[in-house]
């Protein structure tokens, strides 16, 4: 006889108090058997419902077929349905606090009916077999502060397509076969992690996943939740670790999600002036009710703890900790103490990190932070908020906005690329070039670039070169590594035909030897949080736009020295200002052929001499090309 699930006394205590961190495993659907019948066990939180009934594939929708129970005050109606199963879809009727009727997917459903339909769909992923462990037993060992990371961020439905069988067929790759291609990819260029953007279900391609109405699902686009589950095992056994977007910042109004889910402001603060996002017509989820906590907390263990992802990249935490973001005056609240710090979303972020990083050493919490908010990955114990790394964007305007510039004007904005090291050990930093700055007519990476035909691609690769140097971890978007020419569209594919092209492949082949040499050299990231691992030569020479500087590893056994060139002028007479009175080996150079350059015979070696340069009292001469890039070891 199987064992009967319900909703105990102790489930209702634990989910009141916003800490049954297994919620997942009660709410929802799930097949079970009971006095020897096979069926499903549901569970929805429905708390100013006047009543709620199971309707499916088992019992024709049939709004009177199943009526659920309550259990104790706190809102929850389940039931136990002999001869549902895997494969069925079904919905919640429930009829609201006012009399209306609705028909809602499961917030807790761990798959969904393929867009555009809306309903939910039984399955069972309780007995997936994992084959991860060596990966997931050294995940344990993992620090974000002295390990490499180097993120390619994807978005799966664009990423690549099969050509269309006809108008209706988007061409996606299922996440076996993406899986496949992905790892391949990803293995080659030197990556260590990928990024996934619109994983869990949502209704609408073009939110790019950012408007999810199913938290506990994997989109159904790709294939089932065991597929998703393959890609995860394929992907670690690989040696990938896996960022998941997550959006607990809001949620669309779809009238089959969790906007007035029982007829009342459910999953949302009631008052609009903290429960709607008017930039983004959305809602905004209660972050003060425990049960809504406690959904969003279980949401991000059940990704880390059932599916095994290594990190959850946590979107638009600025809009979550500010009450007044993105709304104009007489629009917002304003806290007790009269500031427009939003204290319940401070207190879910300490709760979540804490508890998600506590129970899974090595694992992730990432802040798309983008205001100067103090301590977000600072310790919880010390006022911080928790999180394990935060997106650098104050880094990624200032690179922007110097790149975009003609070489003549650098001069005078050379603090651009340099300033961000003021504040570069204030968090542990991710530098990222996402999705968001090559869409919505802000132009491909390339073509933010100056200048016309090689100039444009050399811009770009001394900009590369830059931010791999710099201190802090990296994140490049898609096709940003081969230089694409047009914005990205989640509707088509990325451009792979350009690199038939010379330009394209020689961009392609410079980011790949950049992320090696990332990863191959400890002095890139063993000291990513310490002044210790960056020092600059010369961090002044404007009137040249050129940068020179060192990174460090532990004992300074390892030492690497950039030199970076951001005009079309030829320094013949560069000399480079250094400590000691070494060697240094040429590691890597813009000019090889293979990369677009010239192919100019360059020694690998170069005695540094006693000549002052740069404040230093050794240096050694470079002929440095036009926006040419030069790596020495030493």
């Amino acid at each position: 006889m199987g064992e009967k699930m319900q909703f105990t006394e102790l489930d209702q205590y634990l989910f009141g108090q916003g800490t049954h961190y297994d919620i997942y495993k009660k709410l929802g659907a799930h097949p079970t058997t009971q006095r020897r019948k096979k069926g499903v066990y549901f569970a929805v939180w429905a708390p100013n419902a006047r009543s709620v009934s199971v309707i499916g594939d088992f019992n024709n929708w049939d709004n009177q077929a199943n009526p659920m129970n309550k259990v104790g005050e706190i809102g929850v109606y389940e039931l136990f349905v002999p001869g549902a199963k895997a494969g069925d879809l079904y919905k919640f009727f429930i009829v609201g606090y006012h009399g209306e009727e609705l028909y809602k997917a499961d917030p807790y459903a761990n798959e969904s009916e393929l867009r555009p339909g809306t309903a939910s769909r039984i399955t069972d992923i309780a007995d997936y077999k994992w084959k991860d462990t060596t990966w997931i037993k050294k995940r344990q060992e993992f620090d974000e502060k002295r390990d490499p990371m180097a993120i390619y961020e994807v978005h799966p439905g664009s990423w690549k397509k099969h050509p269309a069988e006809n108008e209706d067929d988007p061409g996606f790759y299922n996440y076996r076969e993406f899986a496949h291609e992905l790892a391949a990819y990803v293995k080659k260029m030197g990556y260590t992690h990928v990024e996934l953007m619109g994983i869990a279900e949502h209704p609408f391609d073009g939110s790019w996943g950012y408007q999810v109405t199913g938290y506990y699902a994997p989109t159904s686009r790709y294939g089932s939740p065991e597929d998703f589950a393959w890609m995860i095992n394929y992907l670690h056994r690989n040696k990938i670790g896996i960022i998941l977007d997550w959006v607990p910042a809001h949620f669309p109004k779809d009238a089959h999600g969790l906007a007035d889910f029982d007829g009342t402001p459910t999953y949302e603060y009631a008052d609009p002036r903290l429960g709607e996002h008017p930039d983004w017509g959305t809602k905004v989820f209660d972050f003060g009710k425990n049960e809504v906590r406690n959904f969003l907390i279980s949401n991000a263990l059940f990704w880390v703890e059932k599916f095994h992802i290594d990190g959850l990249r946590v979107d638009a935490v600025a809009s979550m900790l500010y009450l007044d973001y993105g709304r104009k005056d007489g629009e917002w609240v304003a806290n007790k103490y009269g500031e427009n710090k939003n204290l319940e979303a401070i207190d879910f972020f300490r709760h979540l990190n804490s508890v998600v990083l506590g129970r899974n050493p090595g694992a992730l919490m990432i802040a798309e932070e983008s205001t100067a908010w103090p301590q977000v990955t600072g310790d919880v114990e010390e006022g911080g908020l928790g999180f394990s790394l935060k997106w650098n964007m104050g880094w990624m305007h200032d690179f922007t906005e110097y790149m975009k510039l003609d070489p003549y004007f650098r001069k005078d904005n050379h603090h651009l690329m340099t300033f961000a090291m003021s504040y570069a050990y204030s968090e542990n930093y991710i530098l990222v070039l996402s999705h968001d700055e090559v869409v919505h007519l802000k132009c491909s990476m390339l073509n933010k670039m100056p200048g016309l035909g090689f100039d444009k691609y050399a811009n770009l690769k001394a900009g590369y070169a830059f931010m791999m140097g710099h201190a802090g971890k990296k994140l490049l978007f898609m096709g940003q590594e081969f230089a694409q020419l047009r914005e990205w569209s989640e509707e088509r594919e990325l451009d792979w035909f350009l690199l038939a092209e010379p330009a394209h492949q020689q961009m392609k082949m410079w980011v790949k030897d950049l992320l090696h040499l990332y990863k191959r050299h400890k002095a890139m990231y063993e000291m990513d949080q310490s002044w210790e691992g960056f020092e600059w030569i010369n961090a002044d020479d404007g009137y040249r736009s050129i940068y020179s500087f060192m990174r460090h590893s532990k004992g300074a056994k390892k030492n690497l020295l950039f030199v970076c060139n951001f005009t079309p002028m030829a320094r013949d007479d560069y000399r480079v200002g250094v400590p000691r009175k070494k060697q240094y080996k040429l590691i890597l150079n813009s000019d090889e052929e293979k990369y677009g350059g010239t192919g100019a015979d360059r020694k690998k070696i170069y005695k540094a001499e006693k000549k002052e340069c740069d404040g230093r009292p050794y240096s050694f001469a470079y002929k440095l090309p036009p926006y040419g890039v030069a790596v020495f070891e030493f």
